[in-house]
């Protein structure tokens, strides 16, 4: 059962297509840790409105740059036009010339408005939010960019996606051949140093028992390790289910389009099947989200269940 969260600090659980979004108010600002998908927007908005009422959010911070923690920054800042927006700072030349490649966005094949950066999350300083004191710590692994925030007084952290409660996310310097299996057990080491009593992640519910988590998050990355195949199919697997889950449903050959366009797939599922063609890799992956109840599939349309 989740520790009682820090007077100003609310949580917006989102699921799996939108990162979680944390509010951090005191009297002086607020201030939300990621923005969710582009394409769920208006209910961020709308979250915000309910919680905020007619006060203006002041301050969006990103922990990385995946478009799941990211994509409602455009949104944002059209709704708040004096919001101030930080990111971390290895890609924030990107994003002031807007390179879409570089930022990922083309080769996972999924949405991000283009948004504006005023100032960068820097590993090792402090920030003032929900008026409590935050580390910034650098967490790369799943993105070598990627940062968490801890609060020492509460020893709260906001973890992204170094570490859910069973997992952590794809570790995608992984798919461009980088790697970066060592980055997520150092960033690993660095969540369990800090002990965190209540653990706040990019993705699922709020949960206190933090070593349980490093525990079970260490026993997966050293199966991937030990077979870098199986991360590879693991991460073709969720970027499919991501695009399920963005579309709700699409026609068979519609998605084997995509696939076919999605830079990652003609690197990631060739590396894992070898010979196979891209469509028999790809089917060979859906028909194992089916089996697993991720998704369904019917008269040659594929639904997100």
């Amino acid at each position: 059962m989740a520790s009682a969260l820090p007077a100003g600090l609310t949580v917006f659980e989102r699921g799996w297509l939108s990162s979680n979004n944390v509010l951090l108010q005191d009297a002086d600002s607020a201030v939300l840790v990621d923005s969710g998908y582009c394409t769920h927007a208006a209910q961020t908005l709308a979250l915000l409105d309910a919680a905020l009422g007619t006060r203006p959010l002041d301050v969006l911070l990103n922990t990385h740059l995946h478009s799941d923690h990211c994509g409602g920054n455009a949104a944002l800042q059209v709704r708040y036009p004096a919001l101030k927006t930080h990111i971390p700072p290895g890609h924030a030349a990107e994003v002031r010339t807007w390179d879409a490649d570089a930022l990922t966005y083309r080769a996972t094949g999924q949405q991000c408005p283009r948004f504006r950066m005023d100032d960068v999350l820097l590993p090792g300083t402090e920030l003032r939010c929900g008026g409590l004191i935050w580390q910034v710590h650098a967490a790369p692994g799943h993105d070598p960019h990627s940062v968490i925030l801890f609060e020492p007084q509460n020893r709260t952290l906001i973890s992204a996606d170094a570490l859910w409660e069973k997992g952590f996310g794809v570790v995608f310097p992984e798919l461009d051949g980088d790697a970066a299996f060592d980055e997520v057990a150092a960033t690993l080491d660095l969540v369990e140093r800090l002990q965190p009593a209540t653990v706040i992640p990019g993705h699922g519910p709020v949960f206190t028992a933090a070593q349980q988590a490093i525990d079970y998050a260490r026993q997966r990355l050293a199966g991937f390790v030990q077979n870098p195949a199986k991360h590879l199919q693991y991460a073709a697997k969720v970027l499919i289910k991501f695009k399920l889950l963005e579309a709700r449903r699409l026609p068979l050959e519609a998605l084997m389009d995509w696939v076919s366009s999605t830079p990652y797939f003609s690197t990631t599922l060739r590396r894992h099947f070898g010979d196979a063609n891209l469509s028999d890799a790809t089917t060979a992956l859906l028909h194992d989200l089916v089996r697993s109840g991720a998704a369904r599939l019917q008269d040659s349309v594929v639904f997100d269940a």
